[in-house]
């Protein structure tokens, strides 16, 4: 499944192992999700940071554009 099937209400796993709830409909390089770490927040995250997607009480894999991955690499290069 690629980040821009993603849609409003579906289930995600973050690559830090935390779980959310995706908040819009839209495409891009970040989206907009309820995100259930130490506290329970709104916010943006990166679509890169998305690995699985709960389609039918199951995870299912993402996979990434060309873009994603680029922006990837230029975030993990400044923050190091």
């Amino acid at each position: 499944m690629k980040t821009s099937e993603i849609k409003k209400g579906m289930r995600i796993l973050l690559s830090n192992g935390w779980y959310g709830t995706m908040m819009d409909n839209l495409r891009g390089a970040t989206r907009l999700a309820e995100v259930e770490g130490h506290y329970t927040e709104m916010g943006s995250i990166y679509s890169h940071d998305i690995v699985a997607v709960e389609v039918g009480g199951e995870f299912q894999k993402v996979d990434y554009t060309e873009k994603e991955l680029k922006l990837k690499k230029t975030v993990a290069e400044y923050f190091g």
